[in-house]
């Protein structure tokens, strides 16, 4: 599974990118503890994770900025 573009990202409802965060920290937990355990093949993964749920925190975080400046 390919990184998410911050296109598809920015696509996105709120409520759709809240889905979407907690999906990848389930994923995040689910790979660390693969690692842990030794039955994990794909390191890279985690890294991919990783950057993807930084992108959709930081969609959020530009959303709520733009919002509280708004208001």
């Amino acid at each position: 599974m390919a990184a998410t573009k911050i296109g598809d990202i920015r696509a996105k409802s709120a409520d759709e990118l809240t889905a979407m965060l907690l999906d990848l920290r389930k994923e995040q937990f689910n790979l660390r503890f693969q690692r842990a355990t030794g039955q994990l093949e794909a390191l890279s993964r985690i890294k991919q994770v990783r950057r993807d749920i930084a992108r959709v925190k930081t969609i959020i975080g530009e959303r709520s900025r733009a919002a509280a400046t708004a208001a």
